[in-house]
């Protein structure tokens, strides 16, 4: 259960970027559709996130700008995450840094 907590932390750790105010336009689909190939890199634990890992985060980073869009897409991975108990700890707080994302805050 740690690890989903910590992924969770990790994915919105990786939606903070500017804020804006506003009402959500991220669904749920969209989210999963990001960052479901990084299932096996967090589970597994080993290796480094694929490329379309990596190209998912950056693409949740552009489209989750507001603080609506923020806070929706961090239910939805909280949904999703609760789906894959097996997590790894290590492998989600390495995450942005192995996807070269920029976070603005600790993980």
């Amino acid at each position: 259960m740690e690890g989903v907590v910590i992924s969770v932390y990790v994915m919105l750790a990786i939606l903070q970027l500017m804020v804006k105010q506003g009402q959500a336009t991220v669904s749920c689909h969209q989210v999963n559709e990001c960052l479901s190939p990084c299932v096996a890199y967090l589970t597994s634990g080993t290796g480094n996130p694929t490329a379309q890992c990596c190209g998912g985060v950056g693409r949740l980073q552009k489209i989750a700008e507001t603080t609506a869009d923020k806070q929706e897409a961090c239910n939805c991975i909280k949904q999703a995450a609760a789906r894959f108990p097996t997590i790894k700890e290590d492998a989600a707080s390495s995450l942005p840094a192995n996807c070269n994302a920029q976070i603005n805050s600790p993980i």
